[in-house]
Order: C-alpha cells, then sequence, then structure tokens
C-alpha cells in the first residue's frame, strides 16, 4: 500500500509541477515544465553563440528575400494569434532574420524569434512562396513550443527514474524548479539541434503550410518544393527535414492539408512574392 501511495504520489507531482497549454492551429494539447523566460533566455544565448561564429551572406538581393518573407510571416502569425486571445504566446519575442553562408539545406528558428537560413536551401526553394513554406515550418516549432517539450519530456524521464530509485527505499520527492533550470542550461544547443519527434515535425508541417498562407503566399506551391526537397537531399541528414515520416507520406500529408490553408489565403499577387525567383548567383562559388 504505501509504495501504491508513492507512485500515485508521483504521478501527482509531475502533473502538477508545470503547465498545460493547447498548441495553435493543431489544438493538440501540452504539458510543459519549463517557462518562456527560460527558453527565451537560453535561446538568446545559444543565438548569440551561434551568429558569432556563423558568416552572414554577402548577396543582398537574398538576404533581403529573407527579411521580406520572415516578417511578412512573423506579421501574420502575430494577427493571428492576436486576433484568437493568444498574443502572450509570443510575449518576449524580438524577430530577427538572417541568411548566413552555408551550403546545407537547413533553416532554423529559435525560440524569441530568431531565424536562420543557409544558403544552400535557396536553390531548392527557388521561389519566395516555396521558402515561406520552410520558413512556415520553422516558425511553427517556434510557436508550438516544441524545444520547451522536448525538455519538459527530458526532464519527467530525469525526475521519474530519480523519484523510482527513491521509492525503492521508502522515501519521497518533491519538484524542484531550480533543476529544471539546470537541466535547460545543461542540455544549451541540444535544445535547438536535437531532432525534433515526428508528431512535433508533422505539426510543424501542418503549421508552417497555414502560416505562410496567412501570409499571402499560395500553400499549393508546398507539394512541387516537398519534391524538389526530396529529390535534392535524398532524406539526408544534411536536411532539415530528415526527422519527418517519409516523404511519400509528407506530401500526401500536405496534399490533406491544402484545403484547410486555402480558407487563410487571399492571395496576395506580386506583392506577396509567390512566384518570384530567388538569386543563386553567390552560391555558384
Amino acid at each position: 500500500m504505501k509504495v501504491k501511495f508513492l507512485l500515485l504520489s508521483l504521478v501527482v507531482v509531475l502533473a502538477s509541477c508545470g503547465t498545460s497549454r493547447t498548441v495553435p492551429i493543431t489544438g493538440r494539447k501540452q504539458s510543459l515544465m519549463v517557462t518562456d523566460e527560460q527558453m527565451l533566455s537560453l535561446s538568446s544565448q545559444e543565438y548569440s553563440k551561434y551568429m558569432a561564429s556563423a558568416k552572414k551572406s554577402t548577396d543582398a538581393a537574398n538576404t533581403q528575400m529573407v527579411t521580406r518573407v520572415g516578417k511578412k510571416l512573423a506579421s501574420a502569425v502575430e494577427s493571428y494569434l492576436k486576433a484568437n486571445g493568444l498574443s502572450s504566446e509570443l510575449s518576449g519575442y524580438q524577430w530577427e532574420f538572417n541568411l548566413v553562408q552555408d551550403k546545407s539545406v537547413n533553416a532554423f528558428c529559435m525560440p524569441g524569434g530568431k531565424i536562420v537560413v543557409y544558403e544552400g536551401l535557396l536553390p531548392v526553394t527557388q521561389n519566395e512562396a516555396s521558402l515561406a513554406v520552410v520558413l512556415g515550418h520553422e516558425i511553427a516549432h517556434a510557436v508550438a513550443k516544441h524545444s520547451a517539450e522536448q525538455i519538459s519530456n527530458e526532464y519527467k524521464k530525469q525526475y521519474g527514474a530519480q523519484v523510482l530509485g527513491v521509492l525503492a527505499a521508502g522515501a519521497g520527492i518533491s519538484a524542484d524548479a531550480q533543476q529544471i533550470g539546470s537541466l535547460v542550461v545543461g542540455l544549451g544547443s541540444k535544445a535547438f539541434t536535437s531532432g525534433f519527434s515526428r508528431k512535433q515535425e508533422s505539426e510543424a508541417d501542418h503549421m508552417g503550410l497555414i502560416f505562410a498562407a496567412m501570409a499571402g503566399y499560395d500553400p499549393q506551391e508546398a507539394v512541387s518544393f516537398w519534391q524538389r526537397m526530396a529529390s535534392a537531399t535524398g532524406g539526408g541528414s544534411n536536411s532539415i527535414f530528415s526527422d519527418h515520416p517519409s516523404d511519400a507520406s509528407r506530401i500526401k500529408n500536405i496534399q490533406g492539408w491544402i484545403p484547410e490553408a486555402m480558407s487563410y489565403y487571399k492571395g496576395g499577387g506580386a506583392s506577396a512574392g509567390t512566384t518570384r525567383s530567388v538569386s543563386v548567383k553567390s552560391l555558384k562559388k
């Protein structure tokens, strides 16, 4: 009976030390054990470290394009969240957009709105609408708080194992916010560089498609982009999307979400950059 009581206490403790939230767009429920303040602090530190060693692109046109597309997405996401009473979801965000000299087919967005695009991605995106799909996907990871979810899951594993170990000695253990903070700091850049789960990646695909549509980019462009991505990377580990479901499953899911995304798409014409091609002259060195 004592062991059963302690196991029940463990469940109650793990359930209580954290916050529950609903992911925008998808409605999925999350339980997070790290605060936004902790994540933003870690993100700022790691982003500063990264940019200190990275080389910014010297291609002015492509740099301007990344900034332009990023700002449109950020504005659309902020407007959507505000309209739905969720402005606090981006509290503390300071958007920043950078194109860096790296041939990898990659991009990322850290919590806090720090977006980086690698030059190697642009020959695959080929136009602004496809770039919007990628950046929408990365922004979705931040909006859905996937990094915080990863850290929370890791903490639960460590904390749960610690409690179960103590149970054998008949003792108890309480939650400690400092332990969570230590774990966040200890993980460092791993919180952002480790592969997300397939569930999280699919969720980012879904949300990113809709974010792109909200920003005035035709979501139907996504299918041809994903096909080019599959061809260019072969699902290799150098791709930001290497942890997704299979290429065929991903494209099928995207096609299934397009009708929903189209309901957010108002059309943007040339001003939205839906068909404008990118400059790749600087990538042929």
